[in-house]
């Protein structure tokens, strides 16, 4: 992985490193990388469905999401991976209407065992099929009413455990049990993320790299409180949406000193959106960060064919040339664009290939990089009070 910028933050940052080292006696998230994935390999390897629907939302689907929309295109997948995650009456019914239930294996994930959207969906998919141990896992944490619901039926649960945020959880048996049922090398992620880990711990690049920019981005948060994260890659647009809940839920806090703190995520993907927010970017008002995300290896080699097109002779410059080329082109120009206004910062990010290791490696920077503006910010990374009470009026509306 390749990384360029323009930052130039002032804050020192060796009290950080050694609350985060600290951390990670209580995070779980961060020792993920460590783990035996034995158990998952072997569950995976016994399941016999062509479709796997995974039942969760949030930290329970996104990150998994990012995942496999990364990388099913360059994989041959021996299974198909769907997301149940909202309760809008259309889309459960939408998306159930092309899979074979009688050749589905269901997913329940609930870090909590009561998510009331996910507890939803699961009651109507039993009115549908016959469920029970041969087509459903569980996995939540091991106190949950979920999981007594799960041993009381017999059926196969993993643990999400109880120091692993929902939103930090991509890494545990949340991700690598649905991904190495389809065929995706959980190994292969996990050493993608050790790399990253092994980096930033022993203070090499990737802690450069992440204490810098976290560094300027807690300095300039009340100029800059905008981070666009510009993919350019139709591949990564489950990234950006795991980007948007990992920062927004993250850092969004009210902080030591009863201050409110934030910095908004915006996610995009280019070049599809340089023919809207860029013109709010380059023109608007200077609040905003940007991080180009750029993919070096796209391995494939798809074409503009030399098709010669009456009246548009002037364009012929784009015959032969692979579009994989075309869009780091069209990265590379909108990151020379932003730098030549010089008050706009600007990141690059360029991932090496389309692979495990690649995604997990970026992912784990992202875990890693909120986990450090948290501390800069003087909050608490890992709850989300802000949430919770809307979900307690949600309930008492249901019940009353």
């Amino acid at each position: 992985m390749k990384y360029t910028n323009n930052y130039k933050p002032t804050l020192s940052d060796e009290s950080i490193l050694q609350v985060i080292i600290q951390e990670r006696e209580s995070v779980g998230y961060y020792n993920l990388v460590h783990q035996d994935t034995t158990q998952f390999k072997e569950y995976a390897n016994g399941v016999q469905q062509k479709s796997i629907v995974v039942i969760g939302i949030g930290g329970s689907t996104l990150g998994t999401y990012a995942i496999y929309k990364y990388l099913k295109h360059s994989k041959i997948l021996k299974k198909r991976l769907f997301f149940l995650e909202t309760t809008d009456p259309i889309d459960i019914e939408s998306k159930l209407d092309g899979i074979d239930l009688d050749d589905t294996l269901f997913i329940v994930i609930s870090k909590s065992g009561t998510t009331v959207e996910t507890i939803s969906i699961f009651k109507y998919i039993h009115s549908l099929i016959k469920i029970n141990a041969n087509n459903c896992v569980v996995i939540t944490e091991f106190d949950s009413k979920l999981n007594s619901y799960a041993k009381v039926n017999g059926m196969k649960t993993f643990e999400i455990p109880k120091d692993v945020g929902g939103r930090f959880s991509v890494f545990s048996a949340v991700g690598l049990v649905p991904l190495a049922i389809v065929g995706i090398d959980i190994d292969a992620l996990l050493k993608g993320a050790k790399e990253v880990y092994s980096s930033f711990f022993s203070q090499g690049k990737d802690y450069k790299n992440i204490m810098r920019k976290a560094r300027f981005f807690v300095e300039s948060k009340n100029s800059f409180n905008i981070n666009v994260v510009f993919s350019y890659s139709s591949r990564l647009e489950g990234f950006n949406k795991w980007y948007v809940q990992l920062w927004g839920e993250s850092l969004g806090k009210i902080d030591i000193n009863a201050s409110r703190q934030g910095l908004t995520p915006v996610g995009l993907i280019g070049p599809i959106d340089q023919h809207s927010f860029l013109q709010l970017i380059v023109e608007g008002k200077r609040d905003k960060t940007v991080t180009i995300i750029k993919v070096n290896d796209f391995a494939n080699d798809l074409k503009i064919p030399a098709v010669e097109l009456e009246g548009l002779e002037e364009l012929n410059y784009l015959n032969n040339r692979e579009f994989s080329s075309l869009i780091n082109m069209q990265a590379d120009a909108t990151v020379e664009a932003i730098n030549n206004l010089d008050d706009i910062p600007c990141d690059v990010i360029t991932i090496d290939d389309v692979s495990e290791s690649a995604i997990a490696s970026l992912m784990y920077e992202y875990e890693l990089l909120t986990s450090v503006c948290g501390q800069f910010l003087s909050i608490n990374t890992y709850n989300q009070p802000g949430v919770e009470s809307g979900k307690i009026i949600l309930k008492n509306k249901l019940k009353g």
